[in-house]
């Protein structure tokens, strides 16, 4: 009953957050939430750490962008394209990464990321330095009128929804427990009869793929992209995103990726202060976090209950 009234009370704050909060900016937070939570999909449950995520990310704002000034196509479906472009972007990248681990990996995604970046610095259909600008925002499904960011809102709020419910549908699944087994001992996975490396290679190409679509509404929503989206930066602070709010926590980069955000926009006006904020809250996490924000909260309520448990029947 509790879960019900704390659900009902967030959907409710959810839909009325726009007449109290500016629109971009929330949608912003819901952008970046999919995203933190598609890199934790990686690195919380599968154990791979993606140092280039962003090349998902940005290669889907341009690809989407492209698709919605060239064509009449509407905007659900310019999305839908930027998404699957970056799902393929990351199965080309499994295919050469998902047979390392640690370090390897991250380094050989870091790579990939910077030469990708390289081809989007000197590709005409980005705009380059200048970046991609008057990406329109067509009707959805050709009918709904949302050239408001207040109505726009709400579509990006129930494709945020829909994709923190798949989310929770992929960790608590059969599929979601083998990736976590491979994250914990993957000799034993494979002994067992599987094959780590296709497991990695869906994990990789889902977590790309929904990457992708982050990027792509964040592209409508600002109805720009920049080389920013597809940089080294990007890729660092959904790390920090994740991390902050707790890996392998279904939450955890939610929370993660509102703070974040909410603190860029406030330090904004200081300027480099942003950065080193960032810093400081990524070595505080390290040092007296280790489990994040909610990973710490929930392990202390998790104690607390066992020790209830043991008292009760005394």
């Amino acid at each position: 009953m509790t879960k019900t009234v704390a659900f009902a009370t967030l959907a409710v704050l959810a839909l009325a957050a726009p007449l109290a909060i500016y629109p971009v900016l929330l949608m912003t937070i819901l952008c970046f939430v999919i995203f933190a939570c598609s890199f934790n999909l990686l690195l919380g449950y599968t154990g791979l750490l993606c140092f280039g995520h962003a090349m998902f990310f940005g290669t889907a704002a341009y690809i989407t962008g492209y698709v919605l000034k060239s064509t009449s196509l509407p905007t659900e479906i310019g999305i839908l394209v930027g998404s699957l472009s970056a799902a393929a972007m990351g199965a080309a990248v499994g295919l050469v990464a998902v047979r390392r681990t640690g370090i390897q990996f991250a380094m050989i995604t870091f790579a990939i990321a910077q030469f990708v970046f390289f081809l989007l610095v000197k590709s005409e259909f980005t705009g380059r330095e200048d970046g991609m600008h008057k990406i329109p925002r067509r009707a959805l499904l050709g009918f709904i009128d949302v050239s408001s960011n207040f109505s726009y809102y709400y579509f990006v709020l129930a494709v945020t929804a829909g994709c923190i419910y798949l989310f929770y549908r992929i960790v608590h699944s059969p599929f979601g427990d083998l990736l976590k087994a491979i994250r914990d001992n993957e000799n034993r996975v494979e002994s067992l009869g599987f094959k780590p490396e296709h497991f990695k290679l869906m994990a990789l190409t889902l977590s790309a793929g929904l990457a992708g679509l982050a990027g792509g509404l964040k592209a409508t929503v600002y109805q720009f992209a920049t080389l920013t989206d597809a940089s080294w930066s990007i890729s660092g602070e959904v790390i920090l995103m994740t991390l902050l709010g707790g890996l392998g926590t279904l939450t955890g980069p939610m929370f993660g990726a509102g703070v974040i955000i909410l603190l860029n926009d406030y330090l904004a006006q200081f300027g480099e202060w942003a950065l080193i904020s960032q810093g400081v809250i990524l070595l505080v996490v390290i040092l007296t976090f280790r489990r994040g924000i909610v990973g710490e909260a929930v392990a202390y309520l998790s104690r607390r209950g066992i020790r209830t448990r043991r008292v009760l029947p005394a």
